[in-house]
């Protein structure tokens, strides 16, 4: 262990010690996952990887075998392997049909108790006939969308990966049939919107147990999940409920557990230490998985990815490196490679993410709000420091006044372990990202203190993203690069449009909330057009057509979906949608 200098900006509370070992990877696992449930994990990868052989690699979703719940236990499923090399499509449906249940089937349908067809006060600024039908028809699917953990899963947790959870929940749709950590800000955006307090509540009180339990918000509620978090926005989404109900014993509820993840994201296995070019050092985080094996959930894709590479230490610095970008939500684009073509050159772990930060910052200040609220004075100091020494970090080695936008730093590769980075200018990611402008979100929550982002840097940030190419006719794209990821372009994704549009519409520039108001149009128009060409939301849409749901990526495009239809409730809310409008593509 050393200890680092005491940074300018950090107070003595929150300066961290920062093992060495963690500057490369933390490849440990997570200590609570259990021998049972690794032995679970290890069955159904082998389950995984023989139904790739029998059915081959066309529309192979490996992530539906480690869903799947036994139906006997884990020896006899074992022993009852189809015998073989590969085994034959009709063999392996078989022994799936005898030994498994279906995947989600250990959820159950749970209808809210607080949904109401026509809630009172739902968007009173929608006047347009259609886009009120529309609106109501995207207010019901949370009904379609809400399941409860069945009870087996808790009497008999060998025999799922699924983990127990107290409340009810809402899951993403389609694949992804979990609670998911930040998908959830954006279901509770959108469950505010439809008057469904009591549900936002479960769905946070399940979170906060996961944090109870792990000591972090897990990525999603899985077993296989267990090495790593997801961008952190519990805090907002305690906020945002507290400012929609008043409810103070919820804030008090929540308080411990919003400290212990803040713990989490400040401890050695995030934090980086960088002296920036007049000598003071700041501490920022980054994403970093505790694990260095295939992600079960796509063990045969990285596999795959990684077969290329000869030595053991080289696969096992990929997996962490993959895992890694999947704890950013960015799983996968070419913001996290050296070589946009090619996904063995992920370095996620050597980037001090914008958002990441933008994310902590506004963490710190929520739980400098809370303890405000529930009287712990001295808490609320030390979280306003530390937000202000987040600031003053986020401006001093992420922003750049050339670009007019804030950039992810690179730090060196070279697996030269260093106590504190020293800051370069060349280090800065200049490939342009719709990251690169989340910091503008911080502009809707300053709470009366000061904007992140005051009325001119705003206005210059705003014309940086009015040229950077990322404006398109149906919203934001994510990047620049068309590299066949999801997360590069065109794909447009709710949460980026959500984060960008929330922050210009609260500057105090006229120009900037017309701009917020003229994209999120865009969305919403893309959005109505493809739900009535498919009858269904979209988890991404692309942003060079109206109406045209996205693609790219491991995995074929889902429907459902939770952050869609929480942004556009959301973005009708706060925008209305007059009689004189027209909503479908013009």
């Amino acid at each position: 262990m050393v200890r680092l200098p005491r940074p300018h900006h950090v107070p003595h509370a929150l300066v961290l010690l920062l093992p060495l070992l963690f500057c490369a990877m933390a490849p440990t696992a997570a200590e609570d996952v259990g021998e049972g449930a690794s032995t679970l994990l290890g069955l159904l990868e082998k389950v995984q990887s023989e139904a790739l052989r029998a059915l081959g690699p066309r529309d192979f979703d490996p992530k539906l075998y480690v869903d799947l719940p036994l139906a006997a236990d884990q020896a006899a499923v074992a022993a009852a392997m189809p015998p073989g090399p590969a085994p034959s499509r009709g063999e392996l449906e078989a022994f799936l049909a005898r030994y498994f249940g279906d995947a989600g089937s250990d959820l159950v349908p749970a209808d809210p108790p607080d949904f109401d067809a026509h809630p009172r006060g739902f968007l009173p600024r929608v006047r347009s006939r259609e886009a009120r039908a529309w609106a109501l028809e995207v207010h019901a699917l949370w009904k379609d969308l809400a399941r409860r953990v069945a009870p087996a899963v808790a009497v008999r947790p060998d025999r799922h990966t699924l983990l127990p959870l107290p409340g009810r929940v809402v899951v993403p749709g389609s694949r992804f049939r979990e609670v998911y950590y930040w998908d959830s800000y954006w279901v509770v955006r959108g469950l505010l919107v439809s008057k469904m307090h009591d549900t936002a509540k479960e769905i946070v009180l399940n979170l906060v147990h996961l944090v109870e339990k792990y000591g972090f918000v897990l990525n999603g509620a899985r077993s296989y999940y267990t090495n790593r978090s997801q961008p952190p926005l519990l805090s907002s989404m305690v906020l945002d409920i507290y400012k929609a109900t008043g409810d103070l014993n919820f804030v008090k509820r929540a308080f411990p557990s919003l400290l212990k993840e803040h713990k989490f994201w400040m401890s050695e296995v995030h934090n980086v230490a960088i002296m920036d070019s007049h000598g003071r050092v700041h501490n920022l985080s980054r994403y970093q998985a505790m694990w260095n094996k295939p992600r079960p959930e796509s063990a045969t894709t990285d596999e795959e990815l990684a077969s290329t590479l000869t030595s053991t230490a080289a696969k096992e610095k990929l997996y962490h490196q993959v895992a890694s970008t999947a704890e950013s939500g960015w799983d996968f684009s070419s913001r996290w490679m050296r070589n946009s073509t090619d996904m063995t050159t992920l370095v996620t772990t050597f980037i001090i993410p914008v958002d990441l930060n933008t994310y902590l910052f506004k963490m710190e200040r929520d739980i400098a709000i809370f303890a405000e609220l529930i009287g712990e004075t001295a808490a609320s100091e030390r979280f306003v420091e530390a937000s202000k020494a987040r600031h003053n970090a986020i401006d001093s080695i992420l922003w750049n006044s050339e670009m007019e936008q804030w950039l992810d730093y690179w730090l060196p590769t070279d697996e030269n372990c260093q106590g504190v980075y020293e800051w370069k200018s060349s280090s800065q990611n200049h490939n342009i990202f719709a990251s690169n402008f989340v910091p503008l979100w911080l502009n809707a929550h300053h709470t009366g203190l000061v904007q992140f982002a005051n009325e001119a840097k705003t206005l210059r940030v705003m014309r940086s993203l009015q040229t950077s190419g990322l404006l398109h006719d149906a919203g934001i794209a994510t990047s620049l690069s068309n590299t066949g990821q999801q997360w590069d372009f065109p794909n447009g994704w709710a949460p980026l449009q959500h984060l960008i549009v929330e922050g210009l519409l609260n500057s105090a520039s006229e120009e900037a909330r017309k701009l917020a108001e003229d994209i999120a149009t865009r969305w919403v128009r893309t959005n109505y057009a493809a739900y009535k060409a498919t009858g269904a939301m979209h988890e991404k849409y692309d942003v060079e057509a109206c109406g045209k749901s996205g693609g790219g990526g491991e995995y074929k495009p889902q429907t459902g979906f939770g952050w869609s239809n929480g942004v556009i409730l959301s973005f009708l809310e706060e925008f209305g949608w007059p009689d004189n409008k027209e909503i479908d593509c013009s």
